[in-house]
């Protein structure tokens, strides 16, 4: 090949970006008229930031209408208009943020809240565990210990009578209605004469096992006394048995006919006797009983007692 132009069949024509050069341009070479692989799209190369966006593309062949460029970082751009100098636009100074603590609006106290959350929790707890020791102790009651109470198949004896004390500086006195009674051993109130509130007196003592028994406090020390008894005999003399403190006493009650009534007239044969016992300090139980061998056919309404061996 001999150097020198070879016509419009050199490589440079086929260069389809020959016209993108000087050489090119002067051999006439022009663009695509199509994109590549595109219908009637175009392709052109440009300059690194030289295309705008959204801005109106003139005809291929006249000029591109300038538009202003950006200042480079760092430099003031001349077209840069602030927005507060714009009407209408934002303020120009900044609001100052409240202080982290002391004046303005303050959060939630999360502390008082936690505080609040722990006590709730912590009595809960205590709550529960005062119900478990609660539990334990009812179960411990019900299963371990008897009932104090007599159930209905339990039997309770005849309570004392006249267990009730006397004035303070007095010895104790009973009437029939306080007694406790056994066998034939009655109350009754149809025979005048009697002393006690009422006109209450015990009578059916003539059968052996009927007896009436006083229990009495306020015996202020052991010793001597004198035991009274107010009845009533018609006939012939009675005597019954005297038990003092669970122990038969050395003689008998003397029930003896002292107002001579031989009518049968009760009303009339009220009278006073005694005998001498020994008392233990404070709680005493006496009774007067009707035992084989003794006469019983006797009204008694009250008993008391004085200190020492006298007769009234």
């Amino acid at each position: 090949m001999t150097p020198g132009d070879n016509g419009a069949s050199t490589p440079e024509d086929d260069d389809p970006f020959g016209y993108l050069y000087a050489d090119g341009q002067a051999r006439g070479a022009q663009p695509p008229s199509g994109g590549y692989g595109y219908p009637n799209s175009v392709s052109r190369v440009r300059a690194v930031g030289e295309r705008q966006y959204a801005q109106p593309q003139a005809p291929y062949g006249q000029q591109q209408p300038t538009v202003p460029q950006q200042g480079a970082y760092g430099q003031s751009n001349a077209h840069y208009q602030a927005p507060e100098t714009l009407p209408g636009g934002a303020q120009t100074s900044r609001q100052p943020m409240p202080p982290a603590g002391g004046g303005g609006r303050r959060g939630p106290n999360t502390k008082g809240l936690l505080i609040g959350a722990i006590a709730v929790v912590a009595a809960v707890v205590i709550g529960i565990g005062v119900a478990m020791i609660n539990g334990n102790t009812d179960d411990d009651k019900s299963g371990n210990q008897a009932d104090a109470s007599p159930s209905q198949s339990q039997s309770t004896g005849p309570s004392p009578s006249n267990s009730a004390s006397a004035p303070a500086g007095e010895l104790p006195k009973t009437d029939a209605a306080a007694l406790q009674l056994t066998g034939n051993a009655a109350k009754a109130s149809d025979v005048k004469g009697a002393q006690a509130a009422g006109g209450t007196y015990v009578g059916g003592l003539n059968s052996v096992g009927s007896s009436v028994t006083w229990t009495f406090d306020n015996v202020p020390e052991q010793g001597a006394y004198t035991l009274f008894a107010h009845f009533s005999v018609v006939g012939e003399d009675q005597a019954m048995t005297v038990t003092v403190n669970g122990k038969p006493f050395g003689s008998k009650l003397p029930l003896k006919n002292y107002t001579h009534t031989n009518d049968g007239d009760f009303s009339k044969g009220w009278t006073t006797t005694f005998v001498w016992p020994t008392l233990d300090k404070g709680h005493n139980t006496v009774s007067i009983s009707c035992q084989p061998g003794d006469k019983c056919d006797a009204l008694i309404d009250q008993l008391w007692i004085k200190k020492g061996q006298v007769k009234g």
